[in-house]
């Protein structure tokens, strides 16, 4: 996050004290589904952001049709001083948010995998004559902690139960090496905190699956989490209330997260962040440090 902040600083000296009304967004996420983006889309409409908004995927079926050179061209278009990035993922160590990077225009030498993954959707850096701003992702936010707190909240509720009883387990996608899993754990724990300072749940654990990562790295994950919640289950007596920390409803949450789990003494619907309004108010908070951090480094 370090990173992310000081490259965002050092883009904004070039930037002059603009209004706040002059600033474009561009909200980008992975992308999936047409139910996956559909919940990106509605997030990004609720922002209210000053200026105008665009939507852009780095993959899925929309990708070609929301490509981040269209966003940069239509915001430019509508006369924007300056255009802010938001990357709509959990982290920002990542490929994607490395894909993000390099679309900025930051110097970055993308790996193969993730190159390809641009082109196959006609994805490219835009030729833009507008300052182009990127912000971190989520990586420790606290309207993602709000989203997670509610979503365990409403689901142990409909169990007829109170937290003080259950385990809250948090499961993520998680990246592929151990440093970045190191860093998506070192953001998520002030996360789960957050969670258990505001909901009361007797006990808050975090994991990721790797979904990406190799088979016996992502089985290691799996393994873990399965752990983790039958050790719950020994500490309360009863099934652990299991909340994704994923961005949106798509194959992870609705197939993958629900095998992995499948016989442990667990409860869970699989509701991701999008569509809870906080997220709305994240893409806010983003654009306007953005903006603060512009006029400050003049």
């Amino acid at each position: 996050m370090l990173r992310s902040l000081s490259l965002l600083a050092i883009t904004a000296l070039s930037l002059g004290a603009q209004s706040p009304a002059t600033t474009g967004t561009i909200v980008i996420a992975h992308g999936g589904d047409s139910t996956w983006n559909a919940g990106v889309r509605a997030i990004a409409a609720q922002a209210q952001t000053g200026g105008p908004v665009e939507v852009s995927f780095l993959m899925g079926p929309g990708a070609a049709t929301a490509r981040f050179q269209d966003a940069v061209a239509k915001l430019e278009a509508k006369g924007v001083a300056r255009i802010v990035i938001v990357p709509l993922l959990v982290s920002s160590h990542s490929g994607h948010y490395e894909q993000i990077r390099y679309l900025a225009g930051q110097d970055v030498q993308l790996d193969e995998t993730m190159e390809h993954h641009l082109h196959m959707a006609g994805i490219e850096r835009a030729a833009s004559r507008t300052p182009l701003v990127l912000t971190p992702a989520l990586d420790n936010a606290h309207e993602m902690a709000r989203v997670l707190a509610d979503r365990a909240l409403a689901l142990v509720q409909a169990q007829g139960d109170v937290p003080a009883n259950r385990g809250l387990m948090i499961v993520g996608h998680g990246p592929n090496s151990a440093e970045d899993y190191a860093a998506w754990m070192g953001n998520l724990r002030p996360v789960a905190d957050s969670v258990k300072k505001w909901t009361g749940f007797r006990d808050v654990r975090l994991e990721l699956v790797r979904d990406d990562a190799p088979a016996a790295v992502r089985a290691e994950g799996v393994t873990r989490t399965r752990e983790l919640i039958e050790m719950q289950r020994l500490i309360t007596g009863r099934e652990a209330i299991v909340v994704p920390v994923l961005v949106s409803k798509g194959l992870v949450s609705r197939d993958k997260l629900p095998r992995d789990i499948a016989g442990t003494p667990s409860v869970y619907v699989g509701e991701p962040l999008l569509p809870h309004p906080a997220m709305a108010r994240w893409v806010e908070r983003r654009v306007r440090e953005a903006a603060t951090t512009a006029i400050s480094a003049r």
